[in-house]
């Protein structure tokens, strides 16, 4: 007989560990348990005992980038941050990356250095400096030493947004940092700062005014003393942009920030705008400056200088202009930034839209074709300084890598969606939709339901698809007909007011403009409808044929758009000094900076007619009877402050004459939290903004009540995500794992009470299943025990496997499968064991179907049900496959190559969930709906259920035999092992081989003997009895379609098999081993055993 080197030796020695392990169990279950925390004393759970609800990114893939850095010398490293997505790290080249600034409060990254001298100093500002409308500001400077596991708040909180970071290259701790300011209004936080040590310490070493921020920073790459520095004079509000002015100045400090002269001869005389400077190690005397000017257009009756690359060959002494090419630098305030390459002065590369190219000093400027530029809209370049071929790009797609100096690159694009608006409809399972900035109106599943050879390979980018309208608006499901979605917005400006419903299955987009004239580069005070960037729309609650959408009108049609009423005055301010051209030195209208519009409308989900609308200006308006009359409410509001915008209007489903508002300041230079609530149709309002800190990101965009319980609600903010339980009485974080992007809408789907939240930043958000806050009683927070009742469960069937990459990192993720089992525990519940609490589960019938165990912690926990029955048995074997000696067997057996455990896929129907902690017990039913997109039925299913109980028998039945088999195949070898030590038990080492010859061809036909489960040599090797019913159950429970004949035919060929194979198993068991056993009491060796129990 064959010998294993570790084969199973011991059953019995083993046999007694596991009972005396069992013995000590008691024992140790006598170990103090440390005091959970005390639950608060409120009516309301502390939200800090809910960190077991989690967020699932679902996607789609991101676009901005703006800040970008690299390692010198080491192409695999390299950091990304994101326009308001956090910061990102690969570490192979960008083939995998990782988010790295996550437990931060800040999302937005504008400048990002790593330390020449030491690459584990990782210098990140915050706060995009490339200006449009929708942009998130910072709180300042961060620091990590051990390249980015770990960060240190390092100061400058005010300064909104820093643009640039230059790092002394032989001392880590010293840097120049460009801080523009938040650039809403006037502030002292701005200009240049510097730090001798490593940031904790900062002074202000250059300060214009302040109006004027600094936006670029630059050593001189042979004397780190000197420096050159570009100051921008730059406002932004709603309704314009202003860039420009005497504040636009190009600086040098020849003592290392110091003392500074401004740089003139030679540059434009006449105020100019945004500066991007340049400067290669190759030629440091040698600085370009990409500069604003008015381009010799006259601005209001004032003359402006024209040109816009001009460059210093002396160090800054002298400038003179090279081209007065519009290209390189295109809409100014959002690009106007360069790279000249390491070892080539001449060599330079220009980040607009355009991604263009000099190689003459910038005397000529080339176009490049499409195969050599990164993507498009580009913002931030870094060269690796020991290689001037290896360069990487920040852009509004993601990142471009270069090792080719730029003839080719790597496209990469990063899970940091800016998401609009999020709305979902009522599909199994539901879809979720909006406007990704830089992309489209798209439309994606909550749940995938895909695997791929068994791997669950998540929401795969391929699954998401455009639905007509644009990057900036809405995409709307018509709440009746799931194939009608209504788009909104324009990937160029609103251009009167872009609305497309899409045919879903056609494909086919329908343009429905209000009104079809093209707008772009048109100032508001001349259009005849002032659509904005993110214009409302919205269908009506009461009739899905009713579509509301805003200018300065309210604007409604009842038959697909084919005409549009105008059902509302204009509802603005309508202030004309407001509605001028914007852009300041370089004009850009694209109806982002549209002032004087409505900005939300929503329609009472419980009376028709019942419409509010909210302005941009700050207005709030309601009609009760369909927008024959309206009446402005916003002088009811208290210490409401002007021209904030009114970004969202939710009506309440409880109470008529109940809303609430959120109110963003923040482009009115107010960054507090501003949410309000009526009651009595905005007769008096109430600010509800308790347990919201005020800071730089405290600022609110959308506020959202619970399909299901009165008075609980969600809010978002710049950063973060917050709930509360008391109609908004007060509020507490529920950001768990959200990371910390701006939340600029939430949406509740009612069906499956999950959270769908639309991050500007970082895609889209599901937090699965509230029913835990939703029937939240006040007394739960005494109990000792609370077992919410799961919400229903569809029996989702898996669908055909996709075409797509594994590890995709813009694939979203799907929910965890089956249902969600929510359960409170207060108090004792330190306890994280996984055998601390029990549930179990059983079926319509009444019979347990599955026990499951789970941690117990104090507050919320979450444990999961898949919604299978008890796997059947394990087979285990007790020593080596046949001639594979090599396989090593513990003394507890190893699992049977090639036979796998299966578990039947509970059929619909009402389960009884049970919990039993701490001597408590607890029920609640749950539901189990059938999948409707799965065929079949509820009926072929149970005929399905009969075919597989009965497979399900004889797998458990097949397994039985090779288990007791393989206990007595191990003792066998154990004994054969024995004999050879010992010559006086030679004899029984021929008795035991004998046996072993009658054994194996019984167990052989139960399954594939000579299988190990490498190298894929189950090919090698027929399957056998028990391979042959597990694969038959997984045929028959594929699906919800009743077994066919020919599965019925197969079940009883392999019943009738197993049948006799056990009959030669029991003659074995009970006479050849009983014969066997006798010869070895007669030689007093402990005789074989037949069972573990």
């Amino acid at each position: 007989m064959q010998r294993s080197p570790r084969a199973a030796r011991g059953v019995l020695l083993a046999i007694l560990a596991s009972f005396a392990l069992a013995a000590a169990s008691p024992a140790q279950n006598k170990k103090a348990k440390t005091p959970a925390r005390a639950p608060a004393s409120r009516e309301y759970p502390d939200t800090t005992a809910l960190t077991a609800l989690h967020y699932r990114y679902i996607g789609p893939e991101g676009n901005r980038t703006d800040a970008v850095a690299g390692v010198k010398g080491d192409p695999n490293i390299y950091y990304a941050g994101a326009a308001s997505g956090g910061l990102w790290k690969t570490i192979d080249a960008g083939a995998h990356w990782s988010p790295i600034f996550d437990d931060q409060p800040v999302s937005s990254i504008g400048a990002i250095a790593v330390a020449p001298s030491d690459p584990n100093v990782v210098w990140v500002g915050t706060g995009e400096s490339f200006i449009r409308s929708h942009i998130s500001i910072g709180n300042g400077m961060y620091r990590s030493t051990d390249a980015g596991k770990t960060w240190t708040h390092i100061g400058l909180e005010k300064t909104g947004r820093i643009a640039r970071i230059a790092v002394d290259p032989t001392n880590p701790d010293r840097a120049l940092v460009a801080a523009l300011g938040h650039a809403y209004g006037p502030q002292p936080e701005r200009g240049i700062f510097r730090t001798t040590d490593g940031g904790k310490t900062w002074e202000r070493v250059l300060f214009v005014n302040d109006s004027t921020g600094g936006v670029d920073v630059l050593l001189d790459p042979s004397n780190a003393r000197i420096a050159y520095a570009a100051m921008w004079q730059i406002e932004i509000h709603t309704w314009s942009r202003t860039s420009g002015g005497a504040g636009s100045s190009i600086w040098k400090t020849t003592d290392g920030g110091t003392t500074w002269t401004r740089l003139r001869n030679g540059l434009p005389m006449r105020p100019f705008g945004k500066v991007g400077l340049g400067i290669s190690p190759a030629m440091p005397e040698r600085i370009y400056a990409e500069v604003e000017t008015g381009d010799g257009v006259p601005r209001g009756g004032v003359p402006s200088d024209s040109g816009r690359l001009f460059r210093s060959d002396n160090a800054g002494k002298d400038w003179k202009l090279i081209s007065s090419d519009l290209q390189p630098a295109g809409r100014t305030a959002y690009y106007d930034r360069m790279g000249v390459e390491p070892d080539n002065p001449n060599e330079a590369y220009f980040l607009a839209a355009a991604f263009t190219k000099t190689l003459d000093g910038g005397t000529t400027m080339i176009d490049l074709p499409r195969e050599q530029i990164p993507r498009g809209d580009h913002h931030d370049i870094w060269f690796d300084p020991s290689n001037g071929d290896r360069f990487i790009v920040a852009h509004d797609g993601g990142v471009g890598i270069t090792t080719t100096r730029g003839r080719s690159w790597n496209r990469i694009q990063l899970p940091i969606a800016q998401m609009y608006h999020v709305t979902v409809d009522n599909r199994v399972p539901y879809y979720v939709y909006g406007n990704k900035q830089d992309g489209e109106s798209a439309m994606g599943p909550s749940n995938a339901k895909q695997e791929f050879f068994g791997t669950d390979v998540g929401i795969w980018r391929g699954l998401w698809r455009s639905v007509g309208g644009g990057e900036s608006g809405w995409a709307t499901p018509d709440t009746v007909d799931e194939n009608l979605v209504w788009s909104s917005a324009s990937g160029s400006g609103s251009v009167g007011g872009l609305v497309t419903p899409f045919d879903v299955r056609t494909n086919n987009i329908h343009q429905v403009e209000v009104w079809p004239q093209s707008t772009t580069g048109t100032p508001a005070d001349s259009v005849k409808y002032r659509f904005q960037w993110t214009f409302p729309l919205t269908i009506s609650p009461h009739d899905h044929n009713t579509v509301y959408v805003g200018s300065q009108f309210v604007h409604m049609t009842t038959n697909g758009g084919q005409t549009w009423t105008a059902i509302s005055p204009d509802l603005t301010r309508n202030d004309k000094s407001k509605q001028t051209i914007s852009g300041g030195l370089t004009p850009d209208n694209i109806g982002v900076e549209y002032g004087d519009v409505v900005f939300a409308i929503a329609e009472s989900p419980i009376t028709k007619g019942e419409i509010w609308a909210g302005t941009n200006d700050g207005l709030v308006q309601l009609t009760r009877d369909g927008g024959k009359s309206w009446t402005n409410v916003t002088a009811n509001i208290p210490g409401m402050p002007a021209w904030m915008t009114v970004s969202n209007i939710e009506p309440s489903r409880y109470a008529d004459g109940t809303a609430y508002i959120t109110v963003d300041g923040h482009q009115a230079n107010n960054r507090d939290p501003w949410v309000y609530r009526t009651t009595d149709f905005g007769k008096t309002w109430t600010l509800i903004v308790k347990g919201i800190p005020k800071s730089p990101l405290s600022y609110a965009h959308v506020i959202r009540e619970d399909p299901v319980r009165k008075g609980l609600l969600y809010l978002g903010t710049e950063n973060a995500l917050y709930v509360s339980f008391d109609d908004g009485g007060e509020w507490q974080p529920l950001q768990n794992n959200l990371p910390h992007a701006p939340v600029y809408w939430l949406t509740v789907q009612p069906h499956f009470h999950d959270l769908v939240v639309a991050t500007y930043g970082r895609g889209f958000y599901i937090l699965d299943d509230l029913t835990a806050l939703e029937q939240w009683t006040p007394d739960i927070t005494h109990k000792a025990v609370a077992l919410f009742k799961p919400r229903d469960q569809y029996r989702y069937r898996s669908v055909a496997d996709p075409f797509t990459e594994l590890d995709d990192i813009v694939a979203g993720n799907n929910p965890p499968p089956g249902a969600i089992l929510n359960f409170w525990l207060a108090t004792g519940a330190k306890d994280t064991t996984k055998d601390s609490v029990t549930i179990t589960i059983a079926s319509p019938a009444g019979a347990v179907v599955r026990t499951l165990k789970a941690p117990a912690r104090a507050g919320l926990n979450r444990t999961f049900w898949d919604l299978k029955s008890e796997k059947t048995t394990k087979a285990i074997i007790r020593a080596s496959p046949l001639h594979s000696d090599w396989f090593e067997v513990k003394a507890s057996g190893e699992d049977a190559p090639g036979i796998s455990q299966y578990a039947i896929l509970e059929p619909p129907g009402t389960y009884t969930v049970t919990l039993k902690y701490g001597g408590e017990q607890q029920s609640q039913p749950l539901v189990i709906l059938k999948d409707p997109s799965s065929g079949g039925s509820e009926q072929t299913i149970a005929t399905q259920m009969e075919t597989q109980q009965t497979l399900v028998a004889d797998i458990n039945d097949a397994v039985a035999q090779v288990n007791a088999l393989e206990i007595v195949r191990g003792q066998l070898v154990d004994l054969s092992d024995l004999s050879e030590k010992d010559t006086s038990l030679t004899d029984l080492k021929h008795r035991a081989d004998t046996l072993a010859n009658k054994l194996l061809p019984v167990e052989q036909q139960l399954y594939q003997m000579l299988l190990t489960g490498r190298g894929q040599d189950a090919v090698r090797w027929p399957t056998q009895l028990t391979e042959q019913l597990l694969y038959l159950a997984q045929s028959v429970g594929g699906s919800d379609y009743a077994p066919t004949a020919q599965q019925k035919e197969v079940a009883q060929v392999l019943h009738n098999r197993l049948v006799k194979v056990k009959a030669q198993v029991k003659q074995l068991l009970e006479q050849e081993v009983p014969a066997f056993n006798e010869k070895l009491r007669e030689r007093n060796v402990h005789p074989v055993i037949t069972s573990m129990r």
